[in-house]
């Protein structure tokens, strides 16, 4: 087969950019739709329960199942020391010893110490959920308790107690992204401002909690069903925890009911559910409970800064620390979340002059996964704290202080040591917002509400968003492979390497892969999630599934439309560059003959290589596609860039706080994003709502909230508090189109799009409100107790 060029040789079909509704979603809105829980096996299912520590940090002098397992309907009761000599060290998602970090193995359960309040300790399964969850109970564990370390200045102090045994200190690595000479500029700046800035621990709280069931066939293979983003590197890492072939080992990825990074694999009961499998000889399964799943960290930063500006608001130079309190570790990759906020820095802005260094720091908390915004919310809420914080220094507005440093457009694409930039017009983005805000009615109402005592407040936030990580050297990697095959009736099959979080992906590439082969959405179906059925691929993570798994298919449908134009052209007799698809039919544009593609579709399958001119004979093909713009190998100056492609969006709120209970109403809201190329407005425009409603809950609300013996307070949805479609007020979402030179149809990712910005927006907005009472507020959650102890002039105060 002669494959397709990669670049864009036809011009997108009429299906691409159109709202086609969600290809499942009459299963998902009347329940019909299948999630993890229903995977049950005919022989019955056994269930899993996990005995948790509770300490922040003990040694684990001696643990006795022998009680467990002698109760009713007990099959397999098993702690650390007996899972460790059954399996391998958990393989990390991103090892922090890639960068020069600190590494650690981790097991299936604690071995011989416990590292965070939550840890799986030991494992009970029972032939019901009930009776798992009774055992545990009865499996005695003899704790003694060391000394702890919650917080990350203190866990780098030299005295402070480790976290893991044989490190030096704390800190699991030092990350320095630098370029120019900040230390200078900042030294001869007219103005200078420090500050800090903490971020709170919060996470995802996808509507589905993770969950695995497991079961191994008499030949000892291993079939296991998983909430996870990544089944294919899901299944290596299974493989090799266990011992056995990669080939032996299927995982399927059912419909996710959210994903938003809480479903990256690298939790240690994957591993564990199946062992539990194998050592009870039967099916096992394990749902993670709402308290469980918000044991899961993220975020959780604090950053100390000084910036440099002159006269006009452009900033000359900027330095930041940032402390990142990432927990116990853990094999999963929510701690690269914090080199990810570094390398985003200085986002949008032309600041050539900038001195950055992150910590992640190792504590007695539960470890992070990845959140939605992976670290780009927290440089994106310093850098805008810092536009507003120069604006108020020069009496400047703060839109002015945004238009003299973001970077131009005729700069594009635009290098900074740790990124290229692919493209955008930051400008027009801005005055856009602005626009639909009615950004100069609202500063007129504010200064009427403010004249009559009103706490009102005006808020920008603008947010870059590199999405596609490529991170060679382990199994996060920027490309991603499709088979696209073609049935006698017409269809068409797609094959993905990459999964779906819930969000649709499937129909989006379902619209691309019937545009090239002028079929409609319906006649493509579209598998993802089984390793044993699709192409190898790396999943659902940083923004990536259009972008390279809808391209990977799109140029192998190329492939196929080449082969199908060049067989119905010798059925017709007529000239290949006269024919084209269409409405199921092959065309010919010069006579206007047509001929239904089922008809050439079994030409080409029974007369291939037999007279059609072609020397095809089955209609299949499997494309792998990068982007053009990942730099992996430093240039002359030492510049990398691991993301192909760079969304951005900018963002006013209006907020009104109250004085007498600190209660933060939002009273308007605008949004305006750039995410390249629209495959289905419908879809990025959910996504875009979702990602903003996630940012106002992390400025406003949600907070993971620890107690000072390691133990987690918020540890239900009636203590962690996540917005409320009445907490929220219209939101006016606007989409630009900037294509991206360096993606085959010029789209950039639109999943994380939102977090950033609206979280940036409206913390600046409450800070905009309380400017008249001489308070600032930098330490999130803006929360109404913290508001009011603000103030009334005893809370901290930026």
């Amino acid at each position: 087969m002669t494959l397709a060029p990669e670049g864009p040789a036809v011009a997108l079909g009429p299906l691409v950019g159109r709202s086609v509704r969600r290809k499942d979603g009459d299963l998902v809105l009347t329940g019909q739709g299948a999630y993890l829980d229903d995977v049950e096996f005919p022989g019955g299912t056994l269930h899993a329960a996990l005995l948790r520590s509770p300490h922040p940090a003990a040694r684990i002098l001696r643990l006795n199942t022998t009680t467990a397992l002698a109760r009713p309907g007990v099959r397999v009761v098993i702690g650390g020391a007996e899972a460790a000599k059954l399996t391998e060290p958990l393989p990390h998602f991103y090892n922090p010893a890639m960068v020069g970090g600190r590494s650690i193995d981790f097991h299936p359960l604690a071995v011989d110490t416990v590292h965070y309040v939550g840890e799986p300790v030991a494992a009970v399964v029972a032939e019901s959920l009930h009776q798992a969850q009774a055992a545990l109970s009865d499996i005695e564990v003899e704790y003694e308790p060391q000394p702890y370390v919650l917080d990350s200045d203190d866990a780098l102090a030299p005295q402070a107690p480790l976290v893991f045994d044989g490190w030096e200190n704390n800190a699991v690595a030092r990350l320095p992204f630098t370029e120019g000479d900040a230390t200078t500029k900042l030294a001869t700046a007219p103005y200078t401002l420090t500050g800090e800035i903490s971020i709170q621990r919060y996470q995802t709280t996808p509507m589905e909690t993770r969950g695995y069931v497991a079961a191994w066939s008499p030949d000892r293979r291993l079939t296991m069903h998983a909430s996870t983003q990544n089944p294919h590197p899901m299944r290596s890492h299974l493989a090799q925890v266990l011992g056995i072939s990669e080939h032996d080992v299927r995982v399927i990825a059912p419909r996710l009911g959210g994903g938003f990074g809480h479903k990256f694999h690298g939790y240690p009961e994957e591993a564990l559910v199946a062992l539990l499998a194998r050592q009870a000889g039967a099916p096992v399964k394990w749902l993670e409970s709402r308290e469980e799943s918000l044991l899961v960290g993220a975020r959780e930063y604090v950053h100390r800064f000084e910036v440099g500006f002159d006269a006009a608001g452009k900033i000359l130079a900027l330095k930041d620390r940032i402390l990142a309190n990432v927990g116990a570790l853990g094999p999963s990759g929510g701690w690269a979340q914090a080199f990810v906020a570094g390398l985003t820095l200085p986002g949008p802005y032309k600041i050539n002059d900038y001195d950055v260094e992150v910590v992640p720091v190792a504590t007695h908390k539960a470890p992070w996964n990845g959140a939605r915004g992976y670290g780009k919310e927290s440089a994106a809420l310093l850098l805008e704290r810092v536009m507003d914080l120069v604006a108020q220094r020069l009496e400047l507005d703060p839109a002015e202080v945004r238009r003299r440093n973001l970077i131009p457009t005729a700069e594009m694409p635009y290098w900074t040591a740790t990124k290229h930039i692919d493209g955008g017009d930051y400008h027009a983005v801005l005055e856009e917002v602005l626009q639909a805000a009615d950004y100069p009615g609202r500063r007129a109402f504010q200064t009427a509400a403010r004249a009559r005592g009103r706490l009102l407040g005006v808020g920008i936030g603008f947010e870059l968003a590199p999405e596609g990580a490529d991170l060679a050297g382990s199994l996060v990697r920027g490309h991603d492979t499709a088979t696209v095959r073609l049935d006698r009736s017409g269809g068409a099959i797609v094959l993905t390497g990459v999964t779906s979080p819930g969000t649709g992906n499937e129909t989006g590439i379902a619209q691309m892969v019937a545009a090239e082969l002028g079929i409609g959405v319906d006649d493509v179906r579209v598998m993802q999630g089984d390793t044993d059925m699709c192409p190898y691929g790396y999943g659902n993570f940083s923004s990536r599934s259009l972008t390279v798994g809808g391209a990977a298919a799109v140029l192998a449908a190329r492939d196929l439309r080449g082969t199908l134009v060049q067989a119905g052209a010798s059925l017709l007799k007529a000239r290949a560059a006269d024919c084209g698809l269409a409405d199921g039919h092959l065309v010919d544009a010069a006579t206007g003959a047509r001929l239904p593609l089922r008809d050439v579709v079994n030409a080409v399958m029974t007369l291939g290589g037999a007279g059609l001119g072609i020397d095809e004979r089955q209609l299949e093909s499997t494309r792998t596609y990068a982007p053009e713009n990942i730099h992996l190998v430093p240039d002359e100056l030492g510049r990398m860039s691991v993301y192909p492609s760079y969304a951005y969006s900018a963002h006013v709120a209006t907020v009104e706080v109250d004085r007498e209970t600190g209660v933060v109403s939002l009273l308007s809201y605008a949004g305006v994003h750039d995410c390249g190329t629209v495959v289905n407005p419908m879809f990025v425009r959910g996504q875009f709502l979702g990602a903003i409603a996630m940012g106002i809950g992390g400025a406003l609300w949600e907070e993971s909230v620890y107690g000072a013996d390691g133990r987690l307070r918020s540890d239900s949805l009636k203590r962690y508090l996540v917005p409320r479609a009445p907490d929220l007020p219209w939101i006016d979402t606007r989409t630009r189109e900037t294509p991206s030179p360096f993606t085959l149809l010029g789209v950039k990712g639109g999943g994380e799009s939102g977090v950033a910005g609206s979280l940036s927006a409206v913390a600046n907005a409450v800070n905009d409100a309380l400017l008249p009472l001489g308070v600032q507020v930098h330490r999130m959650p803006l929360s109404a107790p913290r508001l009011l102890s603000a103030i009334s002039g005893a809370g901290v105060r930026g």
